[in-house]
């Protein structure tokens, strides 16, 4: 079994978010979550709309994701590649370059990020009409 992860805060889900977890659901046959906790959150300077044990409910509503684990802390990558033996690593093209230390790993892949939508945007455009 070819084992897949991905990590984000993955709030307010939109399309862009699903069509990440496709793709990257397609590079394997099991496709872990890694989802940033509120406390790891508030340390990267991000505030979620939704609390993590909402985030996580949804995603795992969702087809393409087998596993939500907690992310807790920036080191934690290289720990969930060991712990859960994962062969490919995959993030969003924002963060390309900034993972490939862990190719001695896994393969590290970077998928294009959908266009016109994220959650910034959302919540942007929610303060305008507002």
């Amino acid at each position: 079994m070819k084992r897949v992860i991905t990590y984000g805060t993955f709030d307010l889900i939109h399309h862009g978010h699903i069509n990440i977890l496709r793709r990257a659901k397609e590079y394997g046959d099991y496709l872990i979550v890694g989802l940033s906790t509120d406390e790891f959150n508030e340390i990267k300077g991000k505030k979620a709309y939704y609390p993590y044990e909402e985030r996580k409910q949804i995603l795992e509503a969702i087809q393409y994701v087998d596993e939500v684990i907690p992310e807790t802390h920036w080191g934690q990558k290289k720990e969930d590649i060991n712990d859960h033996k994962i062969d490919v690593f995959v993030m969003g093209s924002d963060w390309e370059g900034k993972f490939d230390n862990l190719a001695q790993l896994c393969e590290v892949v970077y998928l294009p990020r959908t266009e016109g939508i994220s959650t910034s945007k959302i919540k942007a455009d929610l303060k305008v009409r507002i």
